[in-house]
C-alpha cells in the first residue's frame, strides 16, 4: 500500500485518523521541544511536512493556475466563480488576488514543518538510519517549497530554522541565495536518502529526487555544466527509464513507475486528500468545473501522428473517459485529459487519485538536451532528445513516418527542437508558463504579458501589511 495512503490526510498538523494510524495530539497545541521525544514523533512530523504538496481543495493549491492559465496551453473556462483564475488568464491579477495569498501561506506552512523537524531531530534518541532519512526528507521538501516560491514570486524570505514571532519580519532573500540553499540542501539530502523504498513507503523522497531538484535549480540559473553534472547523477543511479507506454504516467494502476523521479501522491479516500484537478479540469458536461480549456495553439503544436496529443487532449468524437467528447464540452472545442479519471474510479469527483509527477525521467533527459544545446554541444544533445521522441514515435499509428529524429548541427535549430519537445511531452504538467519566462520569450508569445512585470507574480498584500520589510515586485 502506498505510504501516502496513510498520512496525506494530515495537512500541516498531526490529527487522529479514522484508522488509528496516528494518534498524536495536534502539533500546533504542543511545545515543539516537548513533542519531539521519540522516533515515532519524528516520523509523524515529517509525514505532516508532505501535506502542503497536495493539489487538493483543502490546500487551495492553485499552482496549476500560475503555470497553465497564464500560458499558451489553456484559457479559463468554468462559470467565473473563481475571479482569480480569470485574472491569471488575462494578466490582471493583483497583490490582493486570493490564490496568491493562499499559495504563499501554504508553502511557508510546509517550510515551517520542515524546519521544526530539522531543529529538533538531532536531540531525539532514534535509529541513525531513520534519522538520516527523515533529515534528508526535510531538507528536500523545504527545498521544493522554496523552489516553488521563487518560481512564483522571485525573491522571498529565507528561513532555515523556526524563527520566533519577533524575528519573522525580515526582507526578501535574493533568488540566487535561495537557489544556492536549495542546491546545497539537495546535495546533502541525496547523501542521506535511499535510492528506493519498499512498497509500504512508496512516495517518500528519494536520492534521485534530490539530485533532480538540484538539477532543476541549476537549470533556472542557466548553470548548464551543473545541470549536466546532476542529470548524470540521476541517470547514474540506474533505476530510471521511460515507460514503453507514455500514458502509463497518468493511469491509476501504473503510477510510481520507473519514469517517476518525484511523484506527489494523492488518494481517493473521501477525506480531501485527492487530486482536485479531476474536477477542476473536467468539462462541465463531465461533472467538472471546466476551469482549464485547451487552446487550439497547443493542439496545433503537435506534429502529425504524434500520439501524445490524444493522451493529453480530447477532441471531437474521441473517447473521454467513457463518454464521447464533443466540441460543446468546452469553449475551445478541446479538453484536458491528464489527471482526469473515469467516474467508476473515484468516489468523489474532487478526490482523484492520479498522482502529480512533478519530475519525470523524460524531463530529466530534456534538461540534459537543453544544457548540451546551450553549451553548443549540439550533436550530443540529439541523443537524449531522441530518447524522448523515440518513445512517442513507437506509439504512433505509423512509426515509420511519425516524429522523425532531429538531426542538425545548428544551435538555434536544436534549441527550437528541445523547446518544442518540452511543450508536447510535458503539456499540462504545470511547466509551460515558467518555461516561457526562463527562456525570455513570454512577452513574444503571451498576449497581455508585460516584460519587466509579469515574470513574477505580486507578493500578497496581506504579507506586506504584516511585514513592512517586504518590498513589492516592480509594477505591482
Amino acid at each position: 500500500m502506498k505510504f501516502f495512503k496513510h498520512i496525506l490526510f494530515l495537512p500541516a498538523v498531526l490529527l487522529a485518523s479514522c484508522t488509528g494510524i496516528l494518534d498524536k495530539e495536534p502539533i500546533a497545541t504542543l511545545d515543539a521541544g516537548s513533542y519531539f521525544q521519540t522516533e515515532d514523533d519524528a516520523v509523524q512530523a515529517i509525514n505532516a511536512a508532505y501535506g502542503p504538496l497536495l493539489l487538493n481543495n483543502d490546500n487551495k493549491n492553485f499552482y496549476w493556475g500560475f503555470s497553465e492559465l497564464t500560458s499558451d496551453e489553456a484559457i479559463t473556462g468554468g462559470d467565473g466563480s473563481r475571479p482569480g483564475l480569470t485574472e491569471m488568464d488575462a494578466f490582471t491579477y493583483t497583490p490582493r488576488t486570493e490564490e496568491l495569498n493562499d499559495f504563499w501561506k501554504l508553502q511557508y506552512t510546509g517550510i515551517t514543518q520542515c524546519n521544526l523537524v530539522l531543529d529538533h531531530i538531532a536531540d531525539i534518541d532514534m535509529n541513525e538510519s531513520t534519522r538520516n532519512r527523515v533529515t534528508g526528507e526535510a531538507l528536500f521538501l523545504r527545498s521544493y517549497y522554496y523552489f516553488l516560491l521563487t518560481q512564483v514570486f522571485g525573491d522571498v524570505p529565507l528561513f532555515t530554522s523556526v524563527a520566533p514571532p519577533d524575528q519573522l519580519k525580515v526582507p526578501r532573500t535574493s533568488k540566487a541565495t535561495v537557489y544556492a540553499q536549495i542546491e546545497s540542501d539537495c546535495e546533502r539530502a541525496a547523501g542521506l536518502l535511499p535510492v528506493q523504498y519498499g512498497a509500504g513507503e512508496v512516495g517518500r523522497v528519494t536520492r534521485g529526487a534530490a539530485y533532480a531538484l538540484a538539477a532543476k535549480a541549476y537549470l533556472y540559473e542557466k548553470n548548464w555544466s551543473k545541470v549536466l553534472e546532476y542529470t548524470a547523477k540521476v541517470k547514474g543511479l540506474g533505476i530510471y527509464a521511460l515507460m514503453t507506454d507514455y500514458e502509463d504516467n497518468f493511469r491509476k494502476n501504473t503510477q510510481n513507475n520507473a519514469e517517476s523521479v518525484w511523484e506527489i501522491q494523492h488518494a481517493n479516500l473521501e477525506l480531501g486528500v485527492g487530486n482536485f484537478l479531476n474536477q477542476w479540469w473536467a468539462s462541465k458536461k463531465f461533472e467538472g468545473y471546466g476551469f482549464a480549456e485547451v487552446t487550439p495553439e497547443f493542439v496545433n503544436a503537435f506534429e502529425p501522428d504524434d500520439p501524445r496529443r490524444k493522451f493529453t487532449v480530447a477532441m471531437n468524437n474521441e473517447d473521454y473517459f467513457g463518454v464521447v467528447y464533443k466540441p460543446s464540452f468546452s469553449a475551445t472545442g478541446f479538453g484536458v485529459k491528464k489527471y482526469l479519471q473515469p467516474k467508476a474510479e473515484v468516489t468523489q469527483k474532487a478526490d482523484g487519485d492520479i498522482n502529480y509527477t512533478a519530475i519525470r525521467y523524460a524531463e530529466v533527459l530534456l534538461w540534459e538536451a537543453e544544457a548540451l544545446t546551450e553549451l553548443n554541444r549540439v550533436a550530443e544533445a540529439q541523443a537524449p532528445l531522441e530518447q524522448v521522441r523515440a518513445r512517442a514515435r513507437a506509439q504512433a499509428a505509423d512509426p515509420a513516418t511519425a516524429l522523425p529524429p532531429v538531426v542538425t548541427n545548428h544551435q538555434q535549430a536544436m534549441r527550437d527542437a528541445v523547446r518544442h519537445e518540452r511543450r508536447v511531452e510535458l503539456g499540462f504538467e504545470l511547466h509551460r508558463f515558467f518555461d516561457l519566462v526562463r527562456w525570455g520569450v513570454a512577452a513574444q508569445v503571451l498576449p497581455g504579458f508585460q516584460a519587466g512585470k509579469h515574470e513574477v507574480f505580486p507578493l500578497p498584500q496581506t504579507e506586506i501589511d504584516l511585514n513592512s520589510a517586504l518590498i513589492q515586485n516592480p509594477e505591482y
